[in-house]
């Protein structure tokens, strides 16, 4: 999926050349049925100004251009009765249309910054994350990311599958806040897991790594003078049954994430209930106030005909115009027929179409299977 990292659209050359030319019109008409002295055509000044937030350059300078010309022919075929007067208004025209047009050489500079910054914030997240489709000896997964697209700045959406002794482990999660400091602190979070998915026997094992992790990452960010982040995430261990069996057995330990979903062939969407869990990187926050305790696992099977959908709050959270959210077990549902290697994607368009085609935050969306479900 294509990021949205490009310059804002400007308005296209015949819709201005069109409204500039009616905006002309218009005025000298009403400056000639006036039969007054008033200088109407003056208002022209506003157009490029208009422009300067919205158009190219190019479209600035040719409206200045245009507007200076308007101004001068009108001065000479209908000057005013003063000298002063008529050089005053040349002189301020050239002069408000020259600071119009840095105006907008500044903004689309800028523009064109902060384009070339989140591009490389993409491409820098992309790298920091697993391909997909991946398959295990123990399940399938295939997925969706796709960065935000109406901000400056990429959020912090994380994810990770790691093969391992102990099983196949998944990591799916949110950093708070977006832009490179997110970045940052995903960092951390992926390090950490890639080194304990393979060191630590037990699914909380590896959940209390990646809290240290986020702990030291909040140490440094503190003696740098950013701000503390939290992480929410999920991490799943998935066995296979073996033999001809087709399914696997899950352990899932909560990080303060959303639920994952269960869809089975028939329709059926469950949400699959985990223990409430702290965030990562808030469980010391929490202690004191009688109230994180150890993590905790949770077991359940995932049948041959089900798939476990992993989501992050991209699609949860996408509302209409009347600020509705956008019901995911009903999304899954319709879709129950779609293969698992297409329901990230399709679930990512019925979002889309339910918003209105905006997005207010990363997506990501993981389909978990046994590696020989249908």
């Amino acid at each position: 999926m294509e990021s949205n990292g490009t310059v804002p659209r400007a308005p296209g050359n015949r819709a201005v050349v069109l409204g500039v030319l009616a905006a002309t019109v218009v005025l000298l008409l009403a400056q000639a049925v006036s039969g007054t002295n008033a200088r109407l055509v003056l208002l022209l000044v506003f157009l490029p100004a208009l422009l300067a937030g919205l158009g190219t350059v190019a479209q600035t300078v040719a409206v200045s251009v245009w507007v200076a010309v308007v101004v001068v022919v009108s001065t000479v075929l209908f000057p005013p009765p003063a000298l002063e007067a008529r050089v005053g208004t040349l002189v301020a025209v050239v002069g408000a249309e020259a600071a119009v047009i840095g105006l907008c050489t500044r903004r689309v500079r800028r523009e064109r910054e902060l384009s070339r910054m989140r591009q490389s914030a993409v491409a820098l997240q992309r790298q920091l994350l697993r391909p997909l489709p991946v398959t295990t000896a123990d399940v399938r997964l295939d997925g969706l990311y796709r960065p935000v697209e109406e901000d400056a700045m990429v959020g912090g959406d994380l994810y990770d599958v790691a093969e391992t002794p102990f099983g196949t482990r998944v990591l799916v999660g949110d950093v708070q806040g977006k832009g490179l400091p997110a970045i940052g602190t995903g960092f951390a979070v992926l390090s950490a897991f890639r080194e304990a998915a393979f060191r630590e026997a037990e699914l909380t094992g590896v959940a209390d790594a990646l809290e240290a992790a986020v702990e030291r990452h909040n140490a440094y960010a503190v003696q740098s003078g950013e701000q503390e982040r939290f992480v929410t995430a999920t991490v799943l261990g998935l066995h296979g049954p073996g033999g001809r069996e087709v399914g696997a057995r899950v352990q899932a330990v909560n990080c303060g994430h959303l639920a994952p979903y269960l869809l089975r062939a028939d329709g059926r969407v469950e949400s699959v209930a985990l223990p409430a869990g702290i965030p990562l990187g808030l469980a010391s926050l929490a202690e004191p106030a009688g109230g994180a305790g150890p993590r905790v696992v949770r077991r359940f099977a995932l049948p041959a005909d089900g798939v476990l959908v992993l989501l992050t709050d991209g699609i949860t959270e996408a509302q209409d115009d009347s600020g509705v959210f956008y019901p995911v077990e009903r999304g899954l549902a319709e879709l129950a027929g779609t293969p698992a290697g297409a329901l990230p994607q399709a679930l990512d368009e019925r979002a889309r179409r339910w918003s209105g085609g905006r997005s207010r935050d990363d997506v990501t969306v993981l389909a978990v299977r046994g590696p020989g479900a249908p």
